[in-house]
């Protein structure tokens, strides 16, 4: 199988695999609030990651099954009694103890746009969203601006400019798309990593244009405060370049048919960072992304 079909295959994410999921969880004692990474991602699978901004020990994993987070030592904690199926999950730039989510609750449906405000224990739906209630799976908040969010449902892209209270919607979302990036420069800024390569919007997604000359998969893209961009291309590797020039260099070498689906970077030091690879194992780097390891 080839790397774009072979991405296309896992980024689809086979109908049959939440219910494998679920028997696993119920066969391994799913009731435990703390568990290794390694068990957790052998469990379920893994829709997040973000680094606490105030916090660097505190690393979220939005997962089918809630919102976890793990320690250094690799011990991953239950957050919320509420295990919803965390599908779209960032957290507020600005305000560590807020963070945003979309997805599915547990017994079914959609959740709508989902804020917590006490890092996660409990949740209330802020908006159902245009057409809602909302299932986000690729959604950011705007780190140039907090009160700008972007989330795609059925498709479409949809905005909003006041955190998540109302909604607009902005038109179709790139085809193919996986995940979203919005600049920590500018609000009207957008990437996104797509099944066709990366892309990038200077107007709210409202036209889009190559981001790299790669036309291969792009299977995550992120951005940091400092203005930079990462993003990983299925057979050139995790590739950064600066928002403003887009000159892209190799960061960390492609891994042949394996790769990033998830990317998380330490606000407070950008060299150590997190991902979730295709098999669903969370990894970590402390060179910038050069070299990996089980978390």
């Amino acid at each position: 199988m080839g790397h774009t079909s072979a991405h296309q295959f896992r980024m689809r994410k086979a109908a049959l695999l939440p219910l494998v999921s679920a028997l696993l969880l119920l066969a391994c004692g799913g009731s435990d609030e703390t568990l290794s990474v390694t068990e957790l991602s052998e469990k379920t699978h893994v829709h997040g990651l973000a680094v606490a901004a105030d916090d660097p020990e505190r690393l979220y994993i939005a997962s089918h099954f809630g919102l976890y987070v793990a320690d250094p030592g690799g011990t991953a904690r239950l957050v919320s009694e509420e295990r919803h199926d965390f599908m779209g999950f960032t957290p507020h730039p600005l305000e560590p103890q807020t963070l945003f989510a979309s997805g599915h609750p547990h017994g079914g449906g959609n959740l709508g746009f989902l804020v917590s405000e006490d890092r996660g224990v409990t949740w209330t739906r802020r908006a159902s969203g245009v057409r809602g209630p909302v299932d986000f799976h690729q959604m950011d908040v705007s780190p140039a601006d907090a009160n700008v969010i972007y989330g795609v449902y059925q498709g479409l892209l949809q905005h909003s400019a006041d955190g998540g209270h109302t909604w607009e919607l902005r038109g179709q979302a790139p085809q193919g798309l996986i995940e979203l990036a919005a600049s920590s420069r500018r609000p009207e800024r957008l990437f996104a990593a797509t099944q066709n390569g990366l892309l990038v919007s200077h107007d709210g997604g409202g036209n889009w244009e190559r981001a790299h000359s790669s036309t291969a998969p792009s299977s995550t893209v992120r951005t940091v405060a400092a203005g930079h961009v990462y993003a990983y291309i299925v057979g050139v590797g995790l590739v950064q370049a600066s928002e403003g020039s887009l000159n892209w260099r190799v960061v960390g070498e492609h891994w042949g048919d394996d790769f990033m689906l998830h990317l998380a970077v330490d606000p407070s030091d950008p060299n150590r960072m997190f991902t979730v690879n295709s098999q669903g194992r969370v990894l970590s780097s402390s060179d910038g992304g050069a070299s990996w390891a089980p978390f």
